[in-house]
């Protein structure tokens, strides 16, 4: 038995079908509302919030490996370990972020690596994905680009390794499913660099109509990002590793999708033709 968390999000809907599709056996899924998810009827739904770990322990009956994707601080994430541990499982793919190499100054960055060394302490085998920008983030600028408006960003002609959230779950189908994975971290990123006017331009292909870029300096930047995530700190440190402060690392195009899956990983062109109807 697997159970996934987050399997609602842009990694955990694309981890049920790549886990349904290869065979991967029993799946169950923890949602804070069975009512309301909607998963394929040979997916378990079960209720439980990764923020009251004693809610999981239910659904950690007979689980075999956990798919973890964390937010809730080390406190909540050390007592579901713990919960799991003592449910058996033995093995925990968690994901985390590409910051934790390549920006540990920052606040999420110590945040996601004191929950890799909580995994890897656990007592469990483990595997840990460490993904760079999501094509997924685009989505913030949904809002902007259905009421026709330009799309403000900084540091719009900055190339990231965007990665397509279906890579990330095609990776972790691969570590639930494969013994070899066990004990190693995987960097993730996409095929190659792609910069914010890029990332419009391919949306406004998928669209079929022009979508207008408005750079902005970092401190208006950041004013928006602040409303939208309402964390200050937050938001500078998203500025920080989309433009502001990047380095070699960040921007390094690796293979790692190509190598554990088989199969190249996805442009973000792919990502945007799969998601216009967000943006209509």
């Amino acid at each position: 038995m697997i159970l996934l968390t987050g399997a609602t999000g842009n990694i955990g809907r694309a981890l049920v079908e790549e886990l349904r599709a290869h065979g991967a056996g029993p799946l169950r899924a923890l949602t804070r509302d069975t009512a309301r998810a909607s998963f394929p009827e040979d997916v378990e739904a079960v209720r439980g919030d990764l923020a009251d770990a004693a809610s999981v322990e239910p659904a950690l009956e007979g689980v075999r490996s956990l798919f973890l994707v964390p937010g809730l601080g080390p406190g909540s994430d050390a007592d579901v370990l713990d919960a799991a541990r003592e449910a058996g499982v033995e093995h925990v793919v968690l994901v985390s972020s590409i910051t934790v190499q390549t920006h540990p100054h920052l606040g999420p960055a110590a945040e996601h690596a004191a929950g890799e060394r909580l995994v890897r302490d656990s007592g469990m085998a483990w595997t840990v994905l460490r993904p760079t920008q999501f094509a997924s983030n685009a989505l913030w600028w949904a809002p902007s680009i259905r009421r026709r408006l330009p799309v403000r960003v900084a540091y719009a002609d900055v190339g990231l390794p965007t990665i397509h959230p279906a890579d990330i779950a095609s990776v972790a189908r691969e570590a639930l499913t494969d013994d070899r994975h066990r004990g190693r971290t995987y960097a993730l990123t996409g095929p190659d660099r792609v910069t914010a006017r890029q990332q419009v331009a391919a949306v406004s292909a998928a669209l079929g109509r022009e979508v207008a870029v408005a750079e902005v300096g970092r401190e208006e930047a950041r004013r928006d990002m602040a409303a939208f995530l309402g964390d200050e700190a937050a938001a500078d440190a998203v500025l920080d590793v989309t433009g502001g402060d990047v380095n070699e690392e960040l921007l390094r195009v690796r293979d790692t999708v190509a190598r554990v899956t088989g199969s190249p990983a996805r442009p973000f062109h792919r990502w945007a033709a799969e998601n216009a109807a967000a943006f209509r």
